[in-house]
């Protein structure tokens, strides 16, 4: 499906048009062909990137029912952000070779399967294997909700449609926790991964009726070292990232792991700099060249960070330093979840009228204080004051993911849109690997120290937690001095102030 634009010159006739346009819904404007195409997809990756957290207060059932260690267990995790770091930088390629429409059909299939498999995996090995499987179709298909939004999606509107897209990515993972507890509250852990079965499918169904589009596609070359590069270095990087802990353990082999990923990430920048030249680049670098996409990416990477690493230590010290049970926990971190779930889209409406900066830099100072206030906690904080802590937290993050990732992308040219979204998403799993590991690492050590100088157990988890959130407080603080760095887009106008002139044109 392709959208042309053009503008009219100023007359009376045209104010009236635009003002009719503008006061339609951004659902008619961007066309119900294009509204379903992207339905279909923010619903799909909803449910694939739930699957980045749902099992973080599974772990222990699964421990005990495969006989593996906490190391061992949190490889499901790992391995799928693992997966999601080497498959996203292939994205570039794949958006150029293949329609949406066939990216789409690939990556659910992918999804469902891994599901099916993980539903009724006999060993820790066989669903290790089957979260491999789901996150390689969640690899592909968030680069290409990202690309379908701004291409699909007129100027004026794409705010308001990026911020449903934030809440696959942020409000996904946050009730990820939420989800998993009621399950295993009344059912087995095999239930979390069989109950999305039908949904998926449900989706399937539904993306591909309403998915058409045409078949503008390049036999773009596939540079099959640069793969290999790839895999190595951002797979190395994760996995470093998300073992540092281990370090504390006197264990080499992330450090090692990570020395490799960073020479081998050297390299492939390197080669795809060369192939820049010759038209078959793996990755296209340029959209580093683009102030407002440099600062917003490294932004978004200081959210991830401290959105997974919130999401990992406030169930940890729910449940070891206050003792409360998995479905509590879940409950408690809902209100968070659903309040980013609310104020993504009207932050996005939002950013329609005013750009990004009366946003993000509130948003910021907001993100930052959740953080701060979160590092106070004792083990006499009620839990009341526990959720404000999260919802604050939660409300600067919903207030900053709209406008960067519709400001970072949105100031390349279309041609870039592809690989700007594959950058952007690969570096986000990259701050949410160093994120989580961070703040676990910190919460380790502060455990670990206040254990060794005799504190009670609970109150080391306290003590912990308290060291993990003072880490977080201070991403947040970079995240403030990163946020005076945003710029509103040159060629960015307010959606009350620009008409709308569109026609679409559908091709099955």
């Amino acid at each position: 499906m392709t959208i042309s634009h053009h503008r009219e010159h100023p007359s009376s006739e045209t104010d009236t048009a635009s003002a009719a346009a503008r006061a339609i819904e951004p659902e008619r404007a961007v066309g119900k062909g294009v509204t379903a195409t992207i339905t279909a997809l923010v619903l799909s990756a909803m449910i694939m990137i739930l699957n980045e957290t749902v099992l973080s207060v599974a772990l222990p059932n699964l421990m005990v029912e495969f006989d593996v260690t906490a190391t061992t267990a949190q490889w499901l995790t790992t391995g799928f952000l693992l997966t999601m770091a080497v498959v996203i930088p292939t994205t570039g390629f794949l958006l150029q070779r293949f329609t949406t429409r066939r990216l789409f059909v690939w990556a659910l299939l992918l999804f469902i399967a891994g599901t099916v498999l993980a539903a009724v995996a006999p060993s820790f090995a066989v669903l290790l294997a089957a979260r491999v499987i789901q996150a390689s179709g969640t690899a592909i298909i968030l680069p290409v909700l990202m690309t379908t939004t701004l291409t699909m999606v007129p100027v004026a509107y794409r705010g308001t449609v990026m911020g449903l897209n934030a809440i696959v990515i942020s409000v996904a993972p946050a009730i990820g926790p939420t989800l998993s507890g009621l399950i295993l509250n009344s059912l087995s852990w095999r239930w979390v991964f069989g109950l999305m079965i039908p949904v998926a499918a449900i989706v399937f169904l539904v993306g591909v009726i309403a998915i058409r589009t045409t078949g503008e596609t390049r036999k773009a070359p596939l540079d099959a070292v640069s793969v290999v590069l790839s895999a190595v270095a951002f797979g190395g990087i994760v996995y470093a990232l998300s073992s540092i802990g281990e370090l504390i353990h006197g264990a080499w082999i992330p450090l090692i792991t990570l020395v490799v990923g960073a020479a081998t990430l050297a390299v492939f920048i390197a080669r795809q700099r060369t192939l820049q030249k010759t038209g078959s680049v793996l990755l296209d670098l340029r959209p580093f060249a683009v102030h407002n996409f440099r600062i917003s990416v490294a932004m978004l990477m200081l959210l991830m960070g401290t959105l997974l690493g919130t999401v990992m230590v406030i169930p940890i010290f729910l449940q070891n330093g206050r003792g409360i049970s998995v479905l509590t926990i879940g409950l408690l971190l809902l209100p968070g979840g659903l309040v980013q779930g609310i104020i993504s889209p009207v932050i996005g409406r939002l950013y329609d009228k005013i750009g990004p900066r009366p946003l993000v830099i509130p948003g910021a100072f907001i993100l930052a204080a959740g953080q701060w206030w979160l590092s106070t906690v004792t083990t006499g904080t009620p839990l009341g004051l526990v959720i404000a802590m999260h919802v604050v937290f939660c409300i600067g993050f919903g207030m900053l993911m709209t406008p960067l990732m519709t400001t970072a992308l949105g100031a390349l040219p279309r041609e870039l849109y592809g690989h700007g979204s594959a950058i952007m998403n690969t570096l986000q799993q990259l701050g949410g690997a160093a994120g989580t590991a961070v703040l676990i690492a910190a919460m380790t050590i502060g455990t670990t120290t206040a254990a060794a100088s005799g504190v009670a157990a609970e109150a080391s988890v306290v003590a912990g937690t308290e060291k993990a959130f003072f880490v977080g407080g201070i991403l947040g603080l970079a995240t403030i001095l990163c946020s005076f760095f945003v710029r509103r887009l040159p060629d960015e106008a307010p959606a009350h102030q620009e008409p709308l002139e569109a026609t679409e044109r559908v091709d099955a």
